[in-house]
């Protein structure tokens, strides 16, 4: 059975490092990444790349998607320009489809009231506070934070964003997923040889 694409958002601002190992090793996992952006021209990200979105966001189903992910980018501060993608972010949850969220993209979803009921975190409780939202009692103060179907995290831990996504989607499990994150996170020579063990051998755990 094929498995359905994951969906990564684009919009301009985009910041370009919050999702890279994450989309790279999901690729690589044989996960399908499709980009989705307000329409189908051409975002600018903050580091200066042109993405083509291959989707439109009004196009986008949750039956058809494995997950959505929403990186950062300074639009989610400075206007409503993104307010579209925590809504939709809003239908696939409603759907039981899980949801993935960094950096500024987690402030979206606060405004969008995603937060109030979930644990959760992001660049500092301050940031989220500043939203007005009501979930302040549920900020958990760690590198990236899985609750249910939504993961959140903020902008300095692109890795533990990976990581969790990983876990959820069972792209790697239990000592081969602390493996691949002590090798990217921590420099850990000594993962390789348990993630290089685990590819020989096609095993995910």
């Amino acid at each position: 059975m094929s498995r359905k694409p994951v969906h990564l958002a684009v919009y301009d601002t985009l910041a370009d490092w919050e999702t890279g190992h994450a989309t790279a090793y999901l690729a690589r996992a044989g996960h399908e990444i499709r980009t989705v952006g307000p329409t189908r021209e051409p975002v600018v990200s903050i580091g200066g790349l042109r993405v083509r979105p291959d989707l439109a966001l009004a196009d986008v189903r949750p039956e058809d998607s494995s997950l959505p992910i929403l990186p950062g980018a300074d639009l989610w501060d400075t206007s409503d320009d993104l307010a579209p993608f925590a809504r939709k972010a809003r239908e696939f949850l409603a759907a039981g489809v899980p949801v993935a969220a960094i950096c500024g993209a987690t402030a979206g979803l606060a405004r969008e009231g995603l937060l109030d009921d979930r644990d959760h975190t992001s660049a500092v409780s301050f940031y989220l506070a500043a939203t007005g939202y009501g979930g302040g009692e549920r900020y958990v103060e760690a590198d990236a934070v899985t609750d249910g179907a939504l993961i959140t995290a903020g902008p300095t831990e692109p890795v533990a964003f990976a990581r969790e996504i990983f876990g959820l989607l069972g792209v790697y499990e239990g000592e081969v997923l602390d493996a691949w994150y002590r090798l990217f996170h921590d420099s850990d020579a000594q993962a390789y040889a348990v993630l290089e063990k685990a590819e020989k051998a096609g095993a995910r755990r």
